[in-house]
């Protein structure tokens, strides 16, 4: 005889949270997320399905594989995972459960989801980031990884703001600043999700960072111009 589990019909999508790692595509034009253990190898959308990173032809998620998206429930759960080193430059998401699910003790197993909202925590210098910059530590084919970084940290790094980020991304995402584990309650943009004040100011703080970043190089070139050859 079969096992079978009771089936669930909720009302509406349960939610919950997991870590992820932001990625930028390499023309620039896309943004979305990898997984930071099983599914780190397959970069997803903000509303994506789920498929078996172990190329099975089986949907996601079957009984017999460990396949799919995954959450657990509680958010605190989620944020004590960016505490690990491996983690830090993660970013906390909070998604809708879609589609067929497993429910464990913890969390899900599912087939589909949304990110509702990204999180980003601080700069690693620790002030709060106000953008998403290239880490040259890590990356996809295709698909830069980043990293959360403050108008000063970027310098001459590719990046995008947390706003830029959530435009690219698209499907409504809402991308927060956070610092010191706590949500900034602002994400920068207008009811129509145009930017306003705040994420033109992280804009232009960007542009300055870069410029001085520029300027400074500018500065060395001349120098070497100037005097001669130069070795380091």
């Amino acid at each position: 005889m079969r096992l079978r589990l009771p089936a669930e019909r909720p009302t509406e999508p349960p939610t919950g949270y997991k870590i992820a790692r932001p990625v930028l595509s390499q023309d620039g034009t896309r943004a979305g997320f990898t997984g930071v253990s099983l599914g780190s190898a397959l970069p997803y959308g903000v509303l994506d399905d789920a498929s078996c990173v172990y190329g099975r032809r089986h949907r996601a998620p079957a009984r017999l594989c460990d396949c799919g998206f995954h959450c657990v429930h509680d958010r605190a759960a989620a944020e004590a995972l960016l505490c690990a080193a491996e983690h830090r430059a993660a970013v906390l998401l909070e998604v809708s459960v879609l589609g067929s699910y497993i429910r464990f003790e913890r969390g899900f197993r599912y087939a589909r989801q949304r990110v509702r909202t990204a999180t980003v925590g601080p700069c690693a210098c620790g002030v709060t980031a106000a953008a998403l910059a290239a880490d040259d530590e890590w990356g996809r084919p295709g698909w830069r990884g980043l990293a959360p970084a403050c108008a000063g940290c970027v310098r001459g790094r590719t990046s995008v703001s947390l706003a830029g980020f959530a435009r690219l991304a698209g499907e409504g995402l809402r991308v927060l600043a956070g610092g010191a584990g706590t949500a900034a309650p602002n994400t920068g943009l207008t009811a129509d999700g145009e930017p306003g004040v705040p994420e033109l100011v992280a804009e232009a703080a960007l542009l300055q960072a870069r410029l001085d970043w520029f300027q400074t190089q500018l500065a060395r070139l001349g120098n070497r111009g100037a005097g001669g050859a130069e070795y380091d």
